[in-house]
């Protein structure tokens, strides 16, 4: 009697981690389906940074701009790395992990020094322990919608070592949302504000430019890297509730074959406790018949 008490109480205990995942798995959905439609909305706008600041460019009559200014040698590199705050994501954040640990790795041969910032809380947690970089920035608690007072402060402090020459490179590790069940960890480079140059529109070619191309050109270079952050940003999120969305689905799904194995057990073991019970009247009848 106590295995199938046992088996029962499991059952329990199993539908109520059913429950839970399945609330989970509600709750990403719906947050996946803002992430979407906020993940596409900045494309067009990031398209025409870069279509206009291919332009600015071509008028600034190839005068060189600092943020454009590539070093002749790396000699350090200040990574970008976007995680998330929670866990239960599936394998989101160990695969951002496994590309950052990489990039360290290929730093570290090359004799590069690396700086980190850090964007949400479990990436903190891994690169804390590292020895081969120096964390010098934390940001967590990422809001649905990421504002200019979230991005401002690690573009600021980007650019900042980097006009500074403390850093010669700035990259961004971040996931790619490709689609529902495709994402992909991606290393961004955005300073020096690498981009390849875009065709531009006949409306921007005829276009013309006040105060001046030079002005607008240091102007724009900001705009696009924040574009590009805001961009990875939102990729990032949309990333985590599409593999946590999975990731409770795929919890949901094992929980309900665990339930009908355990009740199929646990019916299978009533089962036995019963015939035996039988037997064993049975046995005391002929027992009774014999005297």
């Amino acid at each position: 009697m106590s295995s199938t008490q046992q088996i029962r109480r499991r059952i329990g205990s199993v539908k109520s981690t059913k429950q839970i995942t399945k609330a989970m798995q509600m709750v990403a959905a719906s947050k996946l389906r803002r992430a979407q439609s906020a993940v596409e909305q900045p494309r067009a706008f990031s398209l025409a940074a870069r279509e206009l600041l291919t332009r600015l460019q071509q008028l600034a009559g190839g005068q060189s701009y600092h943020l454009l200014a590539r070093r002749q040698a790396v000699k350090a590199r200040l990574i970008i790395v976007i995680s998330s705050d929670r866990t239960l994501a599936g394998a989101y954040n160990s695969n951002v992990f496994r590309e950052y640990t990489r990039r360290l790795r290929d730093s570290q041969k090359q004799g590069i020094k690396t700086y980190t910032i850090c964007v949400g809380r479990q990436v903190a947690q891994f690169a804390t322990r590292l020895k081969e970089t120096e964390v010098i920035g934390f940001y967590e608690d990422l809001p649905d919608t990421p504002h200019a007072n979230y991005i401002r402060p690690i573009i600021v402090t980007a650019i900042d070592k980097f006009a500074d020459a403390v850093v010669d490179e700035v990259e961004i590790v971040f996931t790619n949302y490709k689609s529902t069940v495709s994402q992909e960890v991606q290393v961004q480079q955005i300073l020096p504000a690498g981009f390849e140059e875009a065709e531009v529109p006949g409306d921007i070619k005829h276009a013309e430019f006040e105060p001046s191309a030079d002005q607008l050109l240091a102007s724009a270079v900001v705009r696009l890297i924040e574009v590009q952050l805001y961009q990875a940003l939102l990729d990032a999120q949309a990333s985590e509730h599409s593999m946590r969305m999975l990731a409770m689905k795929n919890a949901t799904d094992n929980a309900s074959e665990l339930i009908d194995d355990l009740t199929l057990a646990y019916n299978n073991a009533r089962q036995a406790h019963i015939t035996q019970e039988l037997a064993e009247i049975s046995a005391g009848a002929e027992a009774m018949k014999d005297e």
